[in-house]
């Protein structure tokens, strides 16, 4: 797997959509990681911070696609309401304790995430998310 995750702060879905072909580079300050599905991740993460179970969350229409298909795999979509806010109020060791469970869940699917890893993207995509909301902006993420 070889994918470009990019987790950007935007004013509105408007705006996200612009850059589902250039990437975030230009006008944002994209969070930059990669080889792991960023779509699995916001509902496990939104799991595992705010409750619920995948299934319902999937059923409820998350995450919400901005611009792009899902089949041809670049897409642009946005953190729910609800993940936005709990990543927002997390604090250090409720994002250490979520890194460590969704490091699990991804070995129990055969991904290997290391902890370290983990730990840094939850802790950066908590740090853009306060940042943005600070500003009235919405968390987005772009996959290529």
């Amino acid at each position: 797997m070889s994918t470009i995750v990019d987790f950007f702060a935007a004013p509105d879905d408007a705006s996200a959509a612009r850059v589902l072909h250039t990437g975030p580079r230009h006008g944002f300050e994209p969070l930059s990681f990669g080889n792991f599905d960023p779509e699995e991740a916001a509902v496990e993460w939104e799991c595992l911070l705010a409750g619920g179970s995948f299934e319902d969350l999937v059923e409820a229409g998350g995450p919400r696609l901005v611009a792009g298909h899902d089949d041809d795999g670049s897409v642009v979509f946005a953190l729910s309401p609800r993940l936005f806010a709990a990543l927002a109020e997390a604090g250090r060791s409720e994002l250490e304790g979520a890194a460590i469970s969704w490091v699990a869940l991804r070995a129990e699917d055969g991904e290997d995430i290391g902890r370290d890893i983990a730990s840094v993207i939850l802790d950066e995509l908590a740090a853009l998310v306060r940042s943005a909301r600070h500003q009235g902006h919405g968390v987005y993420c772009r996959v290529a």
